[in-house]
């Protein structure tokens, strides 16, 4: 007897890297597209993404958990979509497989608030006892503040956090879980999107240096004063391979109880 294939969603699911697990759903880490498909070819195919997925409840009946399992995900992705259609910092959906139970979300490079602040990584409690006072003030007086990387201070992550949670309000979608280890820092770079289209214009649009000079040009105009500093960074090729902040913006990860 002939097996029933899984489907390509699953079948992602299988060559995932697991991350993490709770009561409603399984987190991954995963190529969009697997090495060995036909879009090898796309920048697509090297962007990984986050596979939040809600796997089926064996205490449930099956036409239920079905149920839903599918309404949770849409409203999830829904909410999503609000968020980033009203300018709020959220994760970009890649896709969604509702009747599956998939959600899959743009993979944040990035630190959660929980650790910036000094909270640790997830799952890393401390056990009483395992600590002196003594070792404890030597470890604080050699470690730096994992802030510094991000060239911001707590004040600043404490206003980024306000500013999001308003504007996520504003939109009239209620987040459910907010915590700080669902709100993550990633550094952004300016000039880093400028050599990358830079590099798009050069291989996809042959002799088009004076093309991507019209789009500098306006860029300038638009930018003002903080075009000297980008352009610096644009020049002196630092963007070819690292990215130093000129930017650092915080996202708000939808959790498995948001609504709008």
């Amino acid at each position: 007897m002939a097996t029933q294939a899984a489907s390509p969603t699953i079948a992602l699911i299988e060559h995932a890297e697991k991350i993490s697990q709770g009561a409603e759903a399984k987190i991954y880490r995963v190529q969009l597209h697997p090495a060995g498909s036909s879009n090898d070819a796309s920048p697509v195919a090297t962007e990984h993404i986050l596979l939040k997925y809600r796997f089926h409840k064996q205490y449930r009946h099956p036409t239920l958990d079905a149920s839903l399992t599918k309404s949770r995900v849409a409203g999830e992705a829904r909410a999503l979509l609000k968020c980033v259609r009203s300018g709020v910092n959220v994760p970009g959906i890649r896709m969604v497989d509702a009747p599956e139970g998939v959600l899959g979300i743009e993979w944040i490079d990035g630190k959660s608030v929980r650790f910036l602040l000094g909270g640790g990584a997830e799952g890393e409690e401390g056990e009483e006892g395992e600590v002196d006072d003594d070792s404890t003030e030597d470890t604080a007086e050699t470690e730096e503040d994992p802030l510094q990387e991000f060239s911001i201070t707590q004040d600043s992550v404490m206003e980024l956090i306000g500013t999001e949670i308003a504007k996520m309000h504003q939109a009239d979608v209620i987040h459910g879980d907010l915590t700080t280890s669902n709100m993550m820092l990633r550094l952004e770079d300016k000039a880093v999107d400028l050599y990358v289209l830079e590099r798009a214009f050069s291989s996809t649009h042959p002799q088009s240096e004076p093309l991507f000079a019209g789009v500098l040009r306006a860029y300038e105009k638009k930018m003002g004063k903080e075009w000297p500093a980008i352009s610096r960074r644009l020049d002196d090729g630092e963007s070819r391979s690292t990215a130093r902040p000129s930017g650092t913006a915080l996202m708000l990860c939808v959790s498995e109880t948001a609504r709008s």
